[in-house]
């Protein structure tokens, strides 16, 4: 579960690259998951998504599951 780090640099949560908890950058993304329909407009989906800041891996999570 992420939590706030004492400093503003941002959230701890666990890295499965780094194998323990580091520090993220958090943000939502909304992505167009069917580019290739005609409705591809209406098909965007907020997305979290989250950059260890030691090792770079970024992992993005759908937050909408309707």
């Amino acid at each position: 579960m992420a939590s706030k780090h004492p400093r503003a640099e941002g959230m701890v949560e666990f890295c499965a690259t780094c194998g323990t908890e580091t520090i993220h950058d958090i943000s939502v993304e909304l992505r167009t998951e069917n580019e290739t329909t005609e409705n591809a407009q209406f098909s965007r989906e907020p997305y979290r998504i989250a950059t260890c800041q030691t090792c770079g891996q970024t992992a993005a999570r759908r937050m909408n599951n309707a």
